[in-house]
């Protein structure tokens, strides 16, 4: 099992759905333009979506406000960011935006600010 999938486990508050298709995950990707990071499509594959420690992460799912395509989609529209970047979290504060790079990074957008790294994974980003 993936440090990612105990990490959201062992969490507090943890609440997943049923995971997501191969196929749903690759119709995702296509829709973006980009391929999701290893760990990301473990999660995927695992929960679907899930929320834990206070975060509730985006994923392959009905609602439109936790999909990660909408919300991404969304998410473009107002911030500058690689084609490569898909949102794993909207904080709903200041309008602060979690993204993760298909190479795995950790980054976070506020409104006219530049893009900050975070940390090198999702399973990292858990620990802030």
């Amino acid at each position: 099992m993936s440090n990612i999938i105990t990490r959201l486990k062992e969490s507090a508050g943890f609440v997943s759905l049923s995971g997501a298709t191969y196929e749903q995950i690759e119709r995702a990707e296509n829709s973006l333009g980009l391929k999701f990071s290893d760990e990301y499509r473990e999660y995927l594959t695992a929960f679907g979506v899930a929320s834990a420690a206070g975060h509730e992460f985006t994923g392959i799912c009905a609602s439109s406000r936790l999909n990660v395509v909408d919300v991404t989609e969304l998410e473009r529209q107002q911030n500058i960011v690689p084609n490569d970047w898909y949102v794993v979290e909207q904080a709903n504060i200041d309008g602060i935006v979690i993204w993760q790079a298909s190479t795995g990074e950790v980054y976070q957008t506020i409104p006219n600010g530049l893009p900050i790294k975070l940390c090198d994974s999702l399973s990292e980003y858990l620990d802030m």
